[in-house]
């Protein structure tokens, strides 16, 4: 059974989670577990990534040539794959937030002020 705090997580929309990625990479270099922290961090922990999601869009957006991996030491002296934003990953991190907040945008115009729900 769920707990709360299970409950209240927001799933991730179809294409939310590569531009995540992107944006905690802008900060600098960071290892897989590193970008799952941070987002649900961030998130005030409402956003958990599973490793089932977050390795294969790392795979993606370094075939795409958005982000670049080299193997590396973490924090606690275990081999870990680094992960870096390329100047192409700067420009798709722009044009992803910006269709992501335009859509927000038109979202919150249908939505209307809160407590209208009903």
């Amino acid at each position: 059974m769920p707990t709360q705090d299970e409950n209240s997580r927001v799933a991730l929309l179809q294409g939310t989670l590569d531009l995540l990625i992107l944006r905690i990479l802008r900060t600098g270099r960071q290892h897989g577990q590193g970008i799952a922290r941070a987002i649900q961090e961030q998130s005030e922990d409402l956003l958990l990534v599973e490793h089932g999601a977050l390795y294969p869009a790392l795979q993606r957006l370094e075939a795409k040539g958005w982000i670049s991996a080299e193997w590396g030491t973490s924090s606690n002296n275990r081999k870990a794959r680094f992960y870096t934003l390329t100047r192409e990953g700067r420009k798709q991190l722009v044009q992803e937030a910006s269709r992501w907040r335009t859509l927000a945008l038109a979202i919150a115009r249908v939505l209307g002020p809160e407590g209208q729900e009903s």
